[in-house]
């Protein structure tokens, strides 16, 4: 059996950097908001060219702490992808504004930027971006946009660290870039964690006040706040997988080379472009058989996931919120089958799986 994912192997050839990092904090005996937070935050900041880092307990806090931080009107509209994973539409919602939704590019999976024109109210006043699967959106067109309309900039990171748009890092075009480092992410730690990049000095100090409790001198509180902390011992273990990233991220995108050179033609595979640095968090390929063709590859010992099964407006929890039909994200989470590209895989994997799509029929 060929796993999607398996963070014990992938983990395995750190395990003694690891250790050795979880061992100096226990010993250490300071557990929160200590040296290896900043010490991570300084090396995330200056890894991605961003002049402020700010660890937070998890990716969804950090979208909803960067809005928050924005301190924008409430009820303000902002535009998000129709298809994008349920956390950026839940931020928007938990902050106390309304979710616009724009759909995708069907070619890429990303925001539409040529749709955004249309999306736009009198209310408009950010856009929440999701670079999905590892893949940078359209930022040229994105950031004409923004600048025209003078709106907030948030971008959704959570699955594109390292990705680049014409050599630029995503995470520094917004007003602030915000990172899921879950157990597995390109870069995750070894449970719940996250982060806030910004180059925006007024918004780092209010993010760092609102992660802890709105205060950033002990029992004084200037915000209200949240306890939303990136700790120590997640801090220590990022701090070893950000050494090994750049070793990551060519391994991902070397079995990614291997599927564009060896899947068949009657899958759709992810659209690349010459100014696009792809990190491929997920290698998500499409077809109209999709579920079909997912039991047919499990009986085979391949095991695949979907991103994402339900589209953001078909869920329970947005009944009365997100109204309307939008038939490209209806689409894409209907066909998207995402196929095994991890750091526990190897090419011969990769080569064994491309020989057995060869046969579905």
């Amino acid at each position: 059996m060929i796993e999607y994912e398996s963070l014990a192997k992938s983990n395995a050839p750190l395990m003694e950097e690891l250790e050795a990092a979880a061992s100096r904090v226990i010993r250490g005996g300071w557990y929160v908001l200590g040296q290896e937070v900043s010490s991570f935050e300084s090396e995330f900041a200056e890894y991605l060219g961003a002049k402020h880092c700010i660890g937070v307990a998890n990716g969804l806090d950090a979208l909803i702490l960067s809005i928050e931080a924005l301190d924008l009107p409430k009820g303000s509209d902002i535009l998000v992808a129709s298809n994008t994973y349920i956390a950026t539409i839940l931020a928007i919602i938990r902050t106390g504004h309304r979710p616009i939704l724009v759909e995708p590019d069907i070619e890429t999976f990303n925001i539409d930027p040529l749709l955004l024109p249309a999306a736009l109210t009198s209310n408009t006043r950010a856009i929440c971006i999701t670079h999905l699967f590892g893949k940078p959106c359209r930022m040229d067109a994105i950031s004409t946009f923004v600048n025209e309309h003078g709106l907030k900039l948030i971008e959704d990171c959570a699955q594109s660290h390292g990705a680049k748009f014409a050599g630029q890092m995503t995470g520094t075009f917004g007003v602030a870039g915000c990172f899921s480092f879950y157990p597995t992410k390109n870069l995750g730690a070894i449970g719940d964690a996250g982060a806030v990049v910004t180059n925006d000095e007024e918004l780092a100090d209010r993010l760092r006040h609102l992660r802890n409790y709105g205060s950033k001198q002990k029992y004084v509180n200037e915000y209200i706040g949240s306890n939303s902390r990136l700790d120590e011992l997640q801090a220590a273990m990022l701090r070893v997988k950000l050494r090994h990233l750049n070793k990551m991220t060519d391994h991902k995108r070397a079995l990614a080379d291997i599927y564009f050179n060896n899947l068949p033609n009657w899958l759709t595979l992810p659209r690349i472009r010459d100014n696009e640095y792809d990190v491929f968090h997920i290698f998500g390929v499409r077809n109209d058989r999709r579920d079909e063709f997912r039991s047919w590859i499990l009986d085979q010992g391949i095991k695949t996931e979907v991103h994402y099964p339900i589209p953001p407006h078909k869920q329970a929890a947005m009944k009365n919120i997100l109204n309307g039909h939008y038939p490209i994200a209806e689409n894409l989470h209907a066909t998207e089958i995402s196929l095994p590209i991890s750091f526990s895989h190897n090419g011969e994997d990769i080569i064994k799986i491309c020989k057995i799509i060869e046969k579905f029929e």
